[in-house]
């Protein structure tokens, strides 16, 4: 490594935030950027320790010590070429992932680990500024034209793939703009839709066409983009939300968060939506679900000035740091703040929400909730709960978000006129590795197939994807696999 003693002379320290009174002002990205002489330091940390375990925590599998080492000497182009061998898009896992890398990090046995995320951030956007970033498609096509539904990360991932092959990419989504859940899913305060618009102009440039505002199985049947492409992504997503049908669900005043956090997305991007507008001002604000979703309602709500905002999760209260249940380098399941956290709001664990109350006029006044405790088995995990007596109480409230993840994806148009093979969970079965569907040219990715998770779980499951296309088309790939470490190996070494 560059610097072998970096980890015993320099501490994690992560940018600068801007202060919360100033951030809760606009929908802004307040995170900043390492003084030259920081980043050089932090990626210094980065030890020489024989196997990297990170490389296996990331699902990427991005070969980070060489691309710290390279970062530690000031040679960007090796940086980006390492990093972006692995990864199409560092600039939303650099702001968005919660980098399981990091959970993995040797150093991070007994001290706070390399902070790889910002790294990742720091070295795509330096990328950016010196004008690395460019079009990778051949001059020489393939002739063989594939489709891909959806423009979320894994249909991204999968286009950017294909276009890499040579192959003729048309990707179709039903919203107004490409990005899927980064464009109206994640708030702007986390990523700002530059970064979006940044990247889909280098994939335009590639010669992939963006159809938008365009519903396969509505605006056109599916069986015709089948019959006109030689061969199908279906990269949809997971969007059906998991809903909580107690007495008062019908209520004014509870909403599913997703519809809360586009409505706001598409407000500061000035596009207009012709659904009942939702906010939060002057509001008390009930958050259900502890996850990133719940997280994004928080910093949303107090963004649009409610007058209180409120986080329930029926689960136990995660503990601080590693159980012996946790050991490492699996990713631990340990209390987690985020900055909309520290932005203001009352965190609440086990308990659970029995009924939504009502006012005369049908509007949400209050909820009934309950405290509970968990049995735990020998691992340490709840297995199940007793509602504790005498806890029941009302809450007052007039807007509630439910926030407890995705079930699968929608079924009606796309997936139903395909009659594609559903697995257990309802999503699309198409084995890992393969990526084939039942129906002949059909492939999936994405959490429309392995179901709700990580951004960068999809970008790796549109790179699968796109590879197993490749040779399903083309009877060989020379796209990278997720091997990368073995590949790196062969063309540095």
């Amino acid at each position: 490594m560059g610097k072998p003693t970096g980890f015993q002379e320099f501490n994690r320290e992560l940018p600068q935030k801007a202060p919360v009174a100033e951030r809760l002002k606009n929908y802004n990205e307040f995170v900043g950027l390492y003084p030259e002489e920081k980043l050089n330091q932090q990626s210094a940390r980065c030890m020489n320790c024989g196997i990297p375990f990170c490389h296996s925590g990331c699902p990427l599998g991005n070969v980070i010590p060489e691309f710290n080492d390279a970062v530690y000497r000031k040679n960007w182009g090796e940086a980006y070429q390492i990093l972006s061998s692995t990864n199409n898009f560092p600039e939303f896992t650099g702001r968005i992932c919660p980098a399981p890398c990091e959970s993995a990090c040797v150093l991070g046995i007994n001290k706070p680990p390399v902070a790889i995320e910002e790294i990742e951030k720091h070295i795509i956007e330096v990328a950016y500024s010196k004008n690395m970033v460019k079009p990778t498609a051949p001059l020489i096509k393939t002739g063989k034209k594939v489709a891909v539904v959806g423009s979320g990360p894994a249909g991204m991932a999968a286009a950017a793939q294909l276009a890499k092959a040579g192959h003729k990419v048309t990707v179709f989504e039903r919203d107004d703009r490409p990005g899927g859940l980064l464009r109206y899913g994640i708030p702007d305060f986390k990523l700002e839709k530059w970064v979006i618009d940044r990247r889909i102009q280098i994939m335009e440039e590639d010669g992939i066409l963006f159809k938008c505002n365009t519903e396969i199985g509505k605006d056109i049947a599916a069986d015709e983009v089948v019959r006109t492409h030689d061969a199908v992504i279906l990269a949809g997503g997971s969007t059906i939300p998991r809903n909580l049908p107690i007495p008062g669900r019908e209520f004014k005043g509870v909403h599913f968060a997703m519809d809360f956090l586009k409505q706001q997305n598409k407000r500061v991007s000035n596009t207009t939506f012709e659904w009942e507008e939702i906010t939060t001002t002057g509001k008390d604000v009930v958050v259900i679900g502890g996850g990133d979703t719940g997280s994004d309602c928080v910093g949303t709500s107090n963004r649009q000035g409610a007058s209180s905002v409120k986080q329930f999760e029926v689960m136990v209260q995660p503990p601080e740091q590693r159980t012996a249940n946790m050991p490492w380098p699996t990713y631990p399941m340990v209390m987690k703040t985020t900055s909309s956290h520290e932005e203001g709001v009352d965190r609440f664990w086990g308990i659970n929400t029995k009924e939504f109350l009502g006012d005369e006029n049908g509007e949400l006044r209050a909820i009934k909730v309950a405290d509970v405790s968990w049995e735990i088995d020998v691992m340490g995990r709840p297995i199940k709960f007793a509602e504790v007596e005498g806890s029941e109480r009302e809450i007052a409230c007039q807007r509630v978000f439910l926030a407890m993840g995705f079930l699968n994806p929608q079924f009606e148009g796309a997936l139903e006129q395909l009659k594609v093979g559903l697995d257990e969970r309802k999503n699309v079965k198409a084995k890992e590795g393969v990526y084939r569907t039942n129906v002949s040219k059909v492939f999936a990715a994405g959490d429309m197939r392995r179901g709700q998770s990580l951004v960068v779980w999809a970008i790796s499951e549109g790179r699968e994807a796109a590879r197993k296309v490749d040779e399903f088309l083309m009877g060989h790939s020379n796209l990278e696999s997720k091997d990368a470490v073995n590949q790196f190996d062969q063309v540095f070494y």
